[in-house]
């Protein structure tokens, strides 16, 4: 068991809706924690999810970021309530709330360190963006998902080229209409998800992740990630060519490229390997 390394930019109360725990791996975990409304978020919800994803931006002691849920529910998407208000609102002031839900998501969609979403349970609207950010998703059997928005009369917007991204413009032309509810294996196959386990077993699902991404360089990681956003659907070219040419050679020759190559070659753990992965 981890313990828990109480940073003061990033521990949050534990009575706050969105938690915040970093350990002594260099684990953040962002939980959310509104069980009773099943995780709904509203604007103060998502404006300390933008501040908490940003402090772990900076924060050279993360290294990897898990987004969880307490609860039956990961996150029932938009609360009831700020949607009441937000029918009262003006074009002007829809158009600012909007931005902030849409800053938040890419805040979390190009986060430089790598993203784990743990889906326990039903994950519905905005929530289906949440998951679609992260770069990897592991979703318990018990997980169901729904772009609900039509049944309200509205759309999926700020989160629709994160959904469109991950599921695939075919199926989004389907749910986006539908309003559908599927479930963890229905998600798998789109893409949604990565990884079905039963839910017994999800924290040991989340926790082989983790310890998959800890034996690599973080300097690779990080650069491994850009590398991915970068070159998607680019035409390879001259300039790709050039490009992706620099990058291997400017990282064969970096500090973490050189261990990465001597520990190998002197069969031993490289250096950002910390001593309790060795042992285990």
């Amino acid at each position: 068991m981890t313990t828990t390394n109480t940073i003061n930019e990033l521990v949050a109360n534990p009575d706050d809706k969105v938690q915040v725990t970093l350990d002594c791996q260099g684990v953040a975990t962002v939980t959310l924690n509104n069980p009773d409304k099943h995780n709904a978020f509203d604007d103060l919800i998502i404006a300390r999810l933008t501040r908490v994803f940003s402090e772990i931006e900076d924060n050279d002691a993360v290294r990897v970021m898990v987004l969880a849920a307490n609860g039956k529910s990961f996150s029932a998407g938009a609360d009831l309530g700020w949607m009441k208000r937000m029918a009262s609102y003006s074009y002007e002031e829809n158009l600012k709330d909007a931005n902030a839900l849409a800053v938040m998501l890419k805040t979390l969609n190009f986060l430089s360190k790598p993203t784990i979403a743990k889906v326990q349970g039903a994950a519905f609207g905005g929530a289906v963006g949440l998951v679609s950010c992260c770069d990897i998703a592991i979703a318990s059997n018990k997980a169901s998902f729904c772009l609900s928005e039509v049944k309200l009369g509205l759309i999926p917007a700020t989160i629709s080229p994160y959904v469109v991204n991950a599921m695939g413009l075919k199926a989004c032309r389907r749910y986006f209409q539908t309003a559908e509810r599927f479930f963890a294996d229905q998600a798998l196959q789109l893409g949604l998800v990565d990884e079905v386990t039963p839910i017994e077993d999800l924290n040991a699902e989340v926790d082989k992740v983790i310890a998959a991404l800890l034996a690599n360089s973080p300097a690779a990681v990080k650069q491994a990630k850009q590398l991915a956003f970068d070159v998607a659907f680019r035409t390879i070219d001259d300039a790709m060519l050039t490009d992706t040419s620099e990058r291997i050679a400017a990282i064969r020759v970096s500090n973490e490229g050189q261990e990465g190559l001597t520990s190998f070659f002197e069969k031993r753990p490289a250096a950002w390997i910390k001593s309790s992965d060795k042992e285990s």
